[in-house]
């Protein structure tokens, strides 16, 4: 199987033992799955049913970030606890996942269940000589890491911006780098807080992945990833601090999922331009909406509207009126594509043509996570 690598910028052969270990960024449960969400985690079930196919054992582990600003910030709005709110929004994320027909994941654990990992985590990379602490936090020193930047492969001044953007706090004054980033926080009055040796505060957003991945799956991951929105700061700030702590190559293979568009934009929160999967499926069949994603190549952007659900309705009609033979047809086609840097678009015109030919297509189709039987 050749799979795209983010941090070699090529496609490569992706290599692993039959146990395959699978860390992917979860949901920060404030809102509800919408399809951007949905094609990040759609695309991660097609890579571990062609895993599986091929004979490997796959342990994915998806975290929920239940400690981070977006969730207190939507708690305070509403006037809930935080946890109450991460519950009933994790709950109907569960919900959307098993009705796209997501395979269950090896574990699902809450960035709330690894404080004490998170302290002892800490304490690692203190002790290496990584991480320094000032005015109350702990931060890590990009510095000390030569190979920070290796994953993105961006130069310094898009990182710069980058963190800007996406809650990096570049302007702080107690760092000793605009690039550091933080470990270890003061709570702010309303947030949750624990004590530790730096002092009473709760963790930073990147140390929670990193401590679940050493707690869950060891120090190496055979494949990690996220959408694109991930890579930096994220991915890069948790690859740092984790080979930091262990001394080990924390990720073999960087995976990530492209942005999906409505309206010209971003799907984003703040636009307001998002399309809701629980919304989705009270309308339409479940199958047509994971066909409606899958019929995009996950390296790719692509703009989400109204002519999606109806492309994807036909097609399932299509494969599902198709009966004849043995329900192998399209099966070795569907292989080879998704071999190909999971070509999900390709493997769905080769079972398009096989259907439009009359043939049985169940077996291909449910490689790609589509149960024509339902």
């Amino acid at each position: 199987m050749k799979l795209f690598d983010t941090a070699k910028k090529r496609v490569v052969d992706f290599r692993s033992d039959k146990q395959v270990l699978m860390y992917t960024c979860g949901i920060t449960p404030y809102d509800a799955t919408h399809i951007g969400h949905a094609f990040t985690f759609v695309t991660y079930d097609v890579v571990q049913r062609r895993l599986i196919d091929l004979g490997h054992n796959v342990k994915c582990v998806r975290n929920v970030t239940d400690i981070d600003d977006p969730l207190f910030a939507k708690a305070r709005e509403l006037g809930v606890h935080y946890l109450d709110l991460a519950a009933g929004e994790e709950a109907r994320f569960n919900a959307d996942m098993k009705a796209l027909n997501v395979l269950d994941v090896y574990s699902a654990p809450r960035a709330s269940s690894a404080i004490a990992d998170i302290r002892g985590f800490i304490g690692m990379v203190l002790d290496r000589g990584f991480a320094y602490q000032a005015g109350e936090s702990v931060y890590f020193d990009v510095t000390r890491f030569d190979s920070f930047g290796g994953v993105s492969n961006y130069d310094t001044q898009t990182m710069m911006g980058l963190a800007a953007e996406r809650g990096g706090h570049v302007e702080d004054p107690h760092k000793r780098n605009p690039l550091d980033f933080v470990l270890w926080q003061p709570s702010a009055a309303d947030e949750p807080s624990w004590e530790t040796m730096w002092g009473p505060g709760r963790p930073g957003w990147h140390i929670e992945c990193s401590a679940l991945a050493l707690r869950e799956l060891g120090s190496t991951i055979d494949l990690h990833g996220g959408g694109t929105d991930l890579i930096f700061p994220h991915h890069e700030c948790e690859r740092a601090q984790s080979e930091a702590a262990t001394g080990e190559l924390f990720v073999k293979h960087w995976m990530h999922v492209a942005m999906v568009f409505m309206n010209g934009s971003k799907m984003s929160k703040s636009l307001g331009n998002l399309e809701f999967v629980d919304r989705l499926r009270k309308q339409h069949d479940p199958r047509a909406i994971r066909l409606a994603l899958i019929a995009n190549h996950y390296r790719s952007e692509w703009e989400w509207n109204s002519a999606s659900m109806s492309s994807a309705q036909q097609r399932l009609a299509l494969w599902s009126g198709a009966n004849s033979g043995d329900g192998n047809a399209g099966l070795e086609d569907v292989r080879s594509t998704l071999d190909d840097d999971l070509n999900t678009p390709a493997a769905i015109n080769e079972i398009d043509r096989a259907a439009r030919s009359g043939y049985s297509v169940m077996t291909a189709a449910g490689l790609l996570g589509v149960d024509l039987r339902a």
